[in-house]
C-alpha cells in the first residue's frame, strides 16, 4: 500500500523504531536523514529519543537517464560506482568526471545551506541510524554507510520506508541493521510507492532541521 507522504512514511517507520529505543541496543544514538529525501524524520528521531541531521549523498546518473544510478558520493570521498551498471555501459568511472565535479560542488552547496557553521556530528562509538525515504539501487546509501563505517560508529542501522529486494540484499552486507517496511517484488522506482512524493526544497529541509533543533 503506497504512503501518503514522506512524513506518514516517517510515522509508520517511526513505529517499527520504537521498540529499540527502550531496548538498550541503540546506545548514544543519532538519527540522520540521507540527503533531503530523508528529512522528513522527525518522527523517527522522536521516536528514539535522538539528535536529528542531515548527510548530503548526491547520485550520479547514467548517461541520458539521470535518474538512473550509476554511482553516488559522499563529501569529498572517492564515488562509489556499480561496475555492473558501467560494463552494460561499456564506460569507465573515468568517463563521469566532470558529472562526479558538478555533483561534488552541489554537495559542498547544500552542505553549507543545511549546516551552515555548524560541524558534521561524530559518529565515533554512536548507534547510527540512516534514514532515507526509499532505496531503488542502494547505492547513495552505500556511498553513505561506507562514509560512516569509516568514522567507527558503534552501530549502523539503515531504515527505509520501502525498498528493492536487490538493495536490501546489497545493503544488508554495508549496515549492521536494516529495517525496511516495504520490500515489493515488482519494485521499479521509490515515487510510485508514495502518493505525495514531490521535490523537497532547501527551504523545507532547513526548516525541518531549525524546527526539530528549536524544540529539541
Amino acid at each position: 500500500m503506497p504512503f501518503r507522504d514522506r512524513t506518514d512514511a516517517g510515522r509508520q517507520l517511526a513505529l517499527r523504531l520504537v521498540e529499540w529505543a527502550d531496548s538498550g541496543d541503540l546506545v548514544n544514538r543519532l538519527v540522520l536523514a540521507l540527503t533531503a529525501a530523508g528529512c522528513p524524520s522527525r518522527p523517527r528521531s522522536r521516536a528514539l529519543h535522538a539528535p536529528l541531521d542531515v548527510l548530503v549523498a548526491r547520485k550520479i546518473g547514467a548517461p541520458g537517464r539521470p535518474e538512473t544510478a550509476v554511482g553516488a558520493l559522499v563529501d569529498d570521498e572517492p564515488a562509489v560506482f556499480d561496475r555492473r551498471s558501467l560494463d552494460a555501459l561499456e564506460l569507465t568511472e573515468d568517463a563521469f568526471d566532470s558529472e562526479v565535479a558538478r555533483e561534488r560542488d552541489e554537495l559542498h552547496r547544500r552542505e553549507h545551506v543545511y549546516r551552515g557553521d555548524r560541524p558534521a556530528p561524530d559518529a565515533r562509538g554512536r548507534a547510527m541510524v540512516l534514514v532515507d525515504d526509499g532505496l531503488a539501487t542502494g547505492l547513495t546509501a552505500t556511498a553513505a554507510l561506507r562514509h560512516l563505517r569509516r568514522q567507527d560508529p558503534g552501530r549502523l542501522v539503515l531504515a527505509v520506508p520501502v525498498c528493492s529486494p536487490h538493495a536490501a540484499g546489497e545493503l544488508r552486507a554495508e549496515a549492521d541493521d536494516l529495517v525496511c517496511l516495504e520490500q515489493p517484488g515488482s519494485f521499479r522506482a521509490v515515487g510510485e510507492w508514495y502518493e505525495d512524493f514531490g521535490r523537497l526544497t532547501d527551504t523545507e529541509v532547513v526548516d525541518t532541521l531549525r524546527t526539530f533543533h528549536a524544540t529539541a
